[in-house]
């Protein structure tokens, strides 16, 4: 990469194999690609996408399955210089307005289930939608056929966006965040380094391209040391059970994990090519972290990172992982444990937990306020998690400042949920809480005020939820309540709450 190009995407190039018939990735088909394959059909996605007026900075959402196609389309957009924009899959015509509204994309690529869905919410900005499926097909990857199979990379500055991905706040109303080439490329190198990668390896590629973890963490190593992948479109455990014996390195969420042991064959005979197990985006239990060990011989590397910053802290990979912390600050970024007035802590005390370096956000989308709001003035990201520092250095979260729910890796904003529920018929107020779960670590609760008079009927609200909603905000439980419990200043006691509903969802279920 030269110093007038930091496109992340010319610093992946440089890691490429020579020789480009190397492979890239194995799908659970059994068809390979090779690193060709990515440089030349992204070459054609890029300079279809140029032809259709998009210009660098101009922003591209991405609704679509897991495929090939969808990684060629993401190195696309990296490549012309575009916004890269991608969206659950999971998400509803409620969500998709405002995301759509607030990111004003100029191109939208979605699966042909929601093509009239998305063509509605963009009709009168008269923003092109186009599509693509599970199977690498649509009106995409037909109207790009035929573009030529190179392109030249369009030279981007470090401070450039890169991508721009959403999550909420405690408001309810999601927060654009926005990632520069610099910010994604300084955490890959960072990781690769951090966690030994190189071209001999193979990484089991199971989790979703449209969260941080699948797309910048995974993808970012594999791409910058020149591995490879078996390419997964989802989780399913005897599908990774048949890939592991090929793969140097798995990266889960802890579901992952607890799902691996539910199966009574997995042991050491699927491990037995694996170097390294890295858990993420969710608390890992201790339990799950010593059974992972007994059974397979492995122990787990659990990581910190978030939306906003992408990898924070990771334990060794040589040296203590400790089981219940999130590891040492990465080279390059610095932890604190402050007090409200963004003093450092002693040692061993809690407080809130902030971050600075290369890998920290630009700020949110259209909010000055709200970007000077979460930092410091000496420049650290306030993340809004409470933690404490050992005297060894290791990080360990013991709770969030905001109210978010970690489900199944995924991050669950009870206000949106409760907005929505207020909004019901017969409905007075509620409250969503985060309830223990041995399968996704934490799952959706409601606790519902129905106005005078009306009938309770959680199943009722349970599938009003799963209408508007993506699944995993959709409540496992709902409970009926006459009041919601109070301090004296009138705020809902949420920890009363948890405290009252911890094991209403024990044993769990899938």
């Amino acid at each position: 990469m030269t110093q007038q190009d930091h496109n992340l995407y010319s610093g992946f190039r440089q890691h490429f194999p020579s020789d480009l018939n190397q492979p890239l990735m194995e799908t659970d088909e059994g068809v390979i690609y090779c690193y060709g394959d990515a440089e030349q059909e992204s070459s054609r996605l890029a300079g279809f996408m140029v032809s259709l007026g998009l210009k660098p900075g101009d922003r591209v959402t991405v609704q679509v399955p897991k495929s090939p196609t969808a990684l060629w389309l993401y190195l696309a957009c990296l490549r012309a210089g575009l916004v890269f924009h991608p969206l659950n899959s999971a998400y509803q015509r409620s969500e998709l307005e405002y995301f759509l509204s607030n990111a004003a994309p100029s191109l939208v690529v979605c699966g042909s289930d929601a093509e009239n869905t998305m063509s509605e919410l963009v009709a009168e900005q008269g923003i092109p939608v186009l599509t693509l499926d599970a199977d690498g097909q649509g009106s995409l990857t037909e109207r790009s056929a035929n573009y030529p199979a190179d392109f030249d990379t369009v030279a981007r500055a470090a401070d450039d966006l890169a991508a721009l991905l959403y999550s909420s706040g405690t408001t309810g109303r999601p927060k654009g965040i926005m990632l520069t080439h610099e910010n994604l490329a300084a955490n890959a190198q960072t990781l690769v380094e951090a966690w030994g990668f190189s071209a001999d390896d193979c990484l089991l590629h199971a989790l979703p391209i449209f969260h941080v973890h699948g797309l910048f963490v995974a993808l970012g190593c594999v791409l910058m040391s020149g591995a490879r992948m078996r390419w997964l479109p989802s989780f399913n455990s005897k599908a990774v059970m048949a890939a592991l014996p090929d793969c140097t390195v798995m990266m889960g969420v802890p579901t992952y994990y607890t799902r691996l042991l539910e199966e009574a064959q997995f042991g050491r005979e699927e491990c037995r090519s694996l170097r390294l197990a890295i858990s993420g985006s969710a608390p890992l239990l201790v339990e799950v972290f010593n059974a992972f060990r007994e059974r397979t011989g492995h122990t787990i590397l659990e990581r910190y990172g978030m939306t906003e910053t992408n990898m924070n802290t990771s334990n060794p990979l040589e040296g203590e992982r400790k089981a219940g912390t999130v590891g040492l600050p990465l080279p390059g970024v610095e932890v604190r444990i402050a007090d409200v007035q963004n003093q450092p802590l002693p040692i061993g005390e809690i407080g809130n937990l902030q971050v600075r370096g290369r890998n920290v956000f630009k700020g949110y989308w259209g909010m000055p306020e709200k970007t000077a709001e979460d930092f410091t003035e000496d420049g650290f990201f306030n993340t809004g998690d409470k933690g404490r520092v050992d005297e060894d250095g290791y990080v360990a979260i013991v709770g969030r400042a905001k109210d978010m729910i970690i489900s199944g890796g995924l991050n669950v904003y009870p206000k949106e949920i409760e907005a929505f529920i207020d909004d019901l018929d017969g409905v007075s107020e509620s409250a969503v809480i985060g309830v223990a779960h041995a399968d996704f670590g934490e799952a959706v609760v409601a606790v519902v005020v129905p106005q005078s008079g009306c009938s309770a009927e959680p199943a009722q609200l349970i599938d009003a939820v799963k209408q508007n909603l993506a699944n995993f905000k959709v409540p496992k439980k709902v409970f009926y309540v006459d009041e919601l419990p109070r301090n004296t200043m009138g705020k809902v006691q949420k920890n009363v709450l948890r405290e009252c509903y911890a094991d209403c969802l024990s044993g769990g279920s899938h």
